[in-house]
């Protein structure tokens, strides 16, 4: 760390690895903090969280209970011990409360003072976050298994919501209109109940661009039926990386796979066994701002936590006591939070740095050997 200090303060190197650096070795370093705690509302499992991406600091829970919390992550007491408290809830008293599970909350892109919901209810809610009332409701014939508004789109507020119908239908924001025609994701993929991940572009009326396939098209590999699938299961989570050249999905077969978003390639990375044992939608995250970049999978009572580009599993995260359902990476702090069926939400922090000079047990000062002085002579 000192080599890299010394190279940016000389110009010889450029900022970001400085960055990088510190951000994969907080990665790295990420445990169970028993000094924070988030406050415990639901009363039933957690089926998703969000983090907002515009200060950091508020994070929305969505629970089996229909149950939508708002908490603010911010420690203002000063003390290393805090409890991430919850600011309001969307509570079982409240008359605009989904009546049954929650399955997705994600926070509009560019303003926290909206958010939206999807339940088995077969609604989708646009919130105001002031008054936590509704100012749009979409409602679909069939129970809503998932939503999802991108996050850098400018010239549309489309939400994908997928339901039931084997079509994902488009809400737009702007006219409270529905759209039932098109088999698309603002945020150009499409994840239906089945094998098969399909990509498309919103600009274009024709169908879609590609059909991700496993095998990258050598059929001699593929049984009839598995031909342009990407799972041997059903897919159950999609998560694209934050500069958006890849795109990782997961399925009920126990794989995970990294595609190449511009071609469709199957980048072949071998993951091993992913354990996924959920029958609804999985929420996995990815870091941003490491090198490598890091994947943060929901598995069993633990979170696994893998090396982007190669595959290999680098710890797991092990503190709920039932199933992990959801996850959430906090990039300005590399901390991550997840959420189970335990009720739980339990944070993720780095540990902090052991002091560079060190006490032997003489009492006299050691320099940590990572950074002793192995160029320069005796005699110098």
């Amino acid at each position: 760390m000192l080599g890299f200090l010394t190279a940016r303060q000389a110009g010889l190197d450029d900022p970001l690895r400085l960055r990088r650096a510190e951000s994969t070795r907080r990665v790295l370093g990420l445990q169970l903090n028993p000094d924070r705690d988030v406050e415990r509302i639901h009363g039933n499992g957690i089926n998703t969280i969000d983090i907002e991406a515009i200060e950091g600091r508020y994070m929305l829970s969505g629970g089996a209970d229909g149950v939508i919390v708002i908490y603010d992550l911010e420690n203002y007491g000063g003390k290393p011990q805090y409890t991430c408290k919850a600011m309001c809830t969307v509570g079982r008293s409240s008359r605009y409360v989904h009546k049954f599970s929650v399955e997705t909350v994600q926070w509009y892109p560019y303003d926290t003072g909206m958010f939206v919901s999807s339940s088995f209810d077969k609604t989708v809610k646009v919130w105001d976050t002031e008054t936590l009332k509704p100012a749009e409701v979409f409602e679909f014939e069939g129970n809503v298994y998932s939503h999802h508004l991108s996050p850098i789109a400018r010239k549309h507020s489309l939400i994908a919501v997928g339901t039931k119908n084997p079509k994902i239908q488009l809400c737009d924001l702007k006219s409270g209109s529905r759209i039932h025609v098109l088999q698309v994701l603002p945020h150009t993929h499409i994840c239906i109940a089945d094998s098969k991940v399909k990509v498309w572009d919103v600009r274009r009326a024709s169908g879609s661009l590609f059909t991700l396939d496993q095998h990258n098209g050598d059929k001699s590999k593929a049984s009839s039926e598995a031909v342009n699938t990407a799972h041997n299961g059903r897919v159950n989570g999609l998560c694209f990386t934050s500069d958006g050249l890849f795109l990782l999905t997961a399925g009920t077969d126990d794989r995970m796979r990294l595609w190449n978003s511009a071609t469709g390639e199957n980048t072949l990375v071998n993951y091993g066994k992913v354990c996924n044992e959920s029958r609804k939608r999985l929420q996995f995250t990815v870091s941003r701002g490491c090198s490598p970049e890091f994947v943060f999978v929901p598995c069993g009572s633990s979170v696994a936590v893998y090396a982007l580009h190669t595959g290999a599993l680098v710890t797991m995260l092990r503190g709920h006591y039932n199933n992990v359902d959801c996850c959430a990476f906090h990039p300005d702090y590399q901390e991550l939070y997840s959420g189970g069926k335990d009720c739980n939400i339990l944070a993720w922090v780095p540990v902090l740095r052991t002091s560079d000079v060190e006490e032997d047990a003489a009492g006299q000062s050691s320099v940590n050997p990572a950074f002793q002085d192995t160029w320069s002579s005796d005699e110098d």
